[in-house]
């Protein structure tokens, strides 16, 4: 069952280690299959050097599993979570790159201070609110994406495609899981560029005319950042 799509989740998980988003086994790729709506995510703790595609884990939209061997990433509710809250994002990841999770373990968004942000991030990368101590002895990872896509509550999921858990470490998403491992790598690199910036004194966020244009010059109705797909 869904044998490609199988090599591609885990092409994308291996991308998250080339990429340098995780050590040992802590982070996870998924994506969804648009025709059946069924979810493949990685094994739970299986060391990427191991792992083999036909070890990932499918699921359909409430969890059930419907093949795999192994039990799935412990994150799967929470990208669960995602999907049926999200219906156009097909891919997600989740690590412990660690400047995106130094800005989570902070509790503090990342605002954006440049066009390199801009050209992602529609605003400020938001950081959830702590889970309370009920949700994390309840149904913990369930509950993990509950507060995502309450703090998305008046977003975007397109036009932000991250978001910081408090104390924990970033989600990110896409229209499949390489896009999603994309904004991962995107959002290491923003959430590093942040911090030296208010090391070295900065505190404000990039005029909104300059984030406006950088960001749809890529992603806005008149984009022209990068070639026609009929030219390539």
């Amino acid at each position: 069952m869904l044998e490609k799509l199988k090599e591609k989740v885990l092409e994308a998980n291996l991308a998250l280690v080339s990429h340098q988003l995780v050590v040992f086994t802590w982070g996870n790729a998924s994506e969804r299959d648009p025709e059946t709506g069924y979810i493949v995510i990685k094994p739970s703790g299986i060391p990427y050097d191991r792992m083999r595609a036909e070890q990932m884990v499918v699921l359909d939209p409430i969890g059930k599993q419907l093949e795999g061997d192994l039990k799935p990433s412990s994150d799967a509710p929470t990208h669960l979570e995602l999907y049926r809250s999200f219906k156009g994002i097909g891919g997600v990841v989740h690590t412990h790159s660690p400047w995106a999770t130094s800005w989570a373990q902070a509790g503090k968004s990342i605002p954006v201070y440049g066009t390199t942000h801009a050209d992602y991030f529609y605003g400020a990368v938001p950081c959830s609110r702590a889970l309370t101590r009920e949700e994390v002895k309840g149904d913990y990872e369930l509950n993990t994406g509950r507060v995502i896509v309450e703090t998305l509550k008046k977003l975007d999921p397109d036009s932000m495609p991250s978001v910081l858990v408090h104390g924990h470490g970033p989600f990110t998403w896409g229209k499949d899981g390489f896009e999603a491992v994309h904004h991962a790598v995107v959002l290491e690199e923003v959430a590093r560029m942040a911090f030296h910036t208010e090391l070295l004194g900065n505190h404000k966020p990039l005029e909104q005319y300059l984030l406006d244009r950088h960001y749809q010059r890529k992603h806005g109705k008149g984009a022209y950042y990068g070639q026609d797909k009929k030219n390539l």
